[in-house]
């Protein structure tokens, strides 16, 4: 037995050794995790051909795919060099290896038909380069020997919207209740030079250039790499530094001491006021959820209404083709593309407030759902009472109403409960249109800290909350109505 297991110990700290990279070269056949969007992707795709092709792992967020390193899920990540000093420098475990991957510059992004704005952009990046503003920025963020911050002079100008992703140090990341780094010095700097105030919106970063693209921001600046097939759809700004992509890798040394619970809820949650983020976005997610779901509602009931009416008597043709069209589309494509097409398509042109175009979004989709929810649960009405209404005289509306309506509402409570349950949960994509929901507000204290357990355990915790409570309150409902039953 003790030779067995002394064997198996062997194997796997044969395995464990085997699967551990030491260099660029051992990158091939491994799992390496990058963000999704960044140019690491495109690299770690296209390494060592079909011999020795890495197995790519994608992460919305970088600190996600650190997270996996340090758990053995994966064997490496591909990142930009600053960022990734600022990961090892939390985690001593993982170490940068010596070789670059690739260098490649930086860039803003601007959409292709704002050519004046472009040009603009340019003259104030050359004009902070000639002034010696964007030395002491650079010095400040990547150097760290100045401790020179850039201060916007304008603060009543038309506004400069820029799209950018807080979670990448040093150039754009959150401090306190703040968004700073190298991008963002750069662009108060740019929104000076024009005359206007900058307006942060902190969203992924695999919808910045799609924002820029549709006018729903001016212009993206989150770490940008210049590439061919980016500028087909993108203008790039004149470059504005040089970046290195490297590889973060498991090291010799072993995390540093634990931490007591105290110490992590501390840095999780009270320093800075970390625990505002939660906060934020919970408030968010309920005002989309309660709206949305009454919005709904009442889509759901004027859809199944009609429906309804069109089977038992031929009427409300056109609204019926109509409602079963609406169905098929919002049940047959996901929510998160309905939230996209909806913001950047439909608003592209609209300068409309995120919150609206999230309960939109929600309550059209929660509608289809709700009025097949309604439907089954007044076909699951007795037809005889439908007929007995009818034969005393009573028009078909009014037996519908005072009838079949409150049976089938008291039917369809429980599966009307689920819908609300998952229109709670589904809310959790708004982050992709620039929201701060509960689940964005985790993900922002994990960009902070980089500890995962606190705060998706916190999250976890207020949406089991808000789901138990919600289901609370029906239980006492359709117990009070089959109180009145009686």
């Amino acid at each position: 037995m003790f030779i067995s297991l002394a064997i198996t110990a062997c194997e796997n700290s044969q395995n464990a050794l085997q699967n551990r990279v030491f260099s660029i070269q051992d990158l091939g056949h491994k799992k390496v995790g990058v963000q999704i969007g960044n140019t690491a992707d495109i690299y770690a795709s296209d390494f060592g051909g079909d011999t020795a092709k890495i197995d790519v792992e994608r992460y919305t967020k970088l600190a996600d795919a650190i997270q996996a390193l340090r758990q053995g899920k994966i064997d490496a990540v591909m990142s930009d060099d600053e960022p990734a000093k600022a990961f090892v420098k939390q985690n001593p475990s993982l170490r940068i290896l010596d070789e670059v991957f690739v260098e490649e510059f930086y860039a803003g992004v601007i959409a292709k038909e704002n050519k004046s704005l472009l040009d603009s952009v340019n003259l104030a990046i050359r004009e902070m380069k000639a002034n010696g503003i964007y030395d002491s920025l650079f010095n400040r963020y990547i150097n760290r020997t100045s401790e020179f911050r850039y201060t916007p002079k304008v603060q009543n100008g038309p506004k400069l919207v820029l799209a950018t992703n807080a979670q990448f140090p040093p150039y754009e990341y959150h401090a306190g209740n703040q968004i700073i780094g190298l991008d963002i010095d750069i662009c108060y700097y740019i929104a000076d030079f024009l005359g206007r105030t900058l307006e942060i919106q902190d969203i992924e970063f695999d919808a910045i250039i799609n924002a820029v693209s549709s006018g729903k921001a001016d212009m993206g600046f989150a770490g940008f790499s210049v590439t061919e097939e980016r500028k087909k759809s993108i203008h790039f700004t004149d470059n504005y530094t040089l970046s290195k992509i490297v590889v973060i890798v498991r090291g010799e040394k072993n995390d540093e001491l634990e931490e007591s619970f105290s110490e992590h809820f501390y840095k999780n949650f009270i320093k800075d006021a970390r625990w505002k983020f939660i906060v934020q976005g919970l408030g968010n997610t309920l005002l989309i959820s309660f709206f949305a779901a009454l919005l709904g509602i009442v889509i759901g009931f004027l859809i199944a209404m009609f429906r309804v009416n069109n089977e038992y008597n031929g009427r409300y043709k056109i609204p019926n083709a109509i409602g079963k069209v609406y169905l098929a589309v919002i049940r047959g494509t996901p929510m998160m593309v309905q939230l996209l097409i909806i913001y950047y398509v439909v608003f592209s042109s609209v300068n409309i407030n995120k919150i609206l175009v999230a309960i939109i979004a929600f309550g059209l989709n929660s509608g289809a759902y709700v009025s097949e929810i309604i439907r089954s649960g007044i076909k699951g009405v007795d037809p005889g009472q439908i007929e007995a209404g009818r034969s005393l005289g009573l028009r078909f509306r009014t037996v519908l109403f005072y009838i079949v309506y409150p049976q089938a509402f008291k039917n369809s409570m429980p599966a009307l409960t689920n819908e609300f349950v998952s229109l709670i949960k589904e809310t959790s994509i708004v982050g992709y249109i620039g929201l701060t929901d509960l689940t964005r507000g985790g993900d922002i204290i994990r960009s902070m800290t980089y500890e995962a357990m606190l705060p998706l355990l916190a999250v976890a915790a207020i949406y089991f909350v808000l789901v138990a409570g919600l289901s609370t309150v029906v239980s006492k409902l359709e117990k009070r109505m089959k109180k009145n039953e009686r």
